[in-house]
């Protein structure tokens, strides 16, 4: 994906639990039990984030692009259109 990003992403903290994102002014907080994609990933494949537009964040070495408000609010996404099966 290319194009204008319209904000800033970054990820600022990554623990054995999961990692924080900062989008913005907004930091949020992504837990591997709710976005299992991640589990298994490089500390470099979860650090590459991009910000293609101002409501999604995707992350190109794991072709996973997840909108913000799956991230604030994921067990209200789990059952419309996000799949956790590995």
């Amino acid at each position: 994906m290319t194009g204008i990003c319209f904000s800033f992403a970054e990820v600022t903290s990554i623990n054995r639990n999961g990692f924080w994102v900062q989008c913005g002014e907004e930091e949020l907080y992504m837990s591997f039990v709710e976005f299992p994609w991640f589990e298994h990933a490089t500390v470099a494949q979860i650090c590459r984030v991009q910000c293609p537009t101002s409501t999604r964040l995707y992350w190109p070495d794991l072709d996973l692009d997840l909108p913000l408000d799956a991230i604030r609010f994921p067990m209200a996404f789990s059952n419309n259109g996000l799949s956790y099966d590995c």
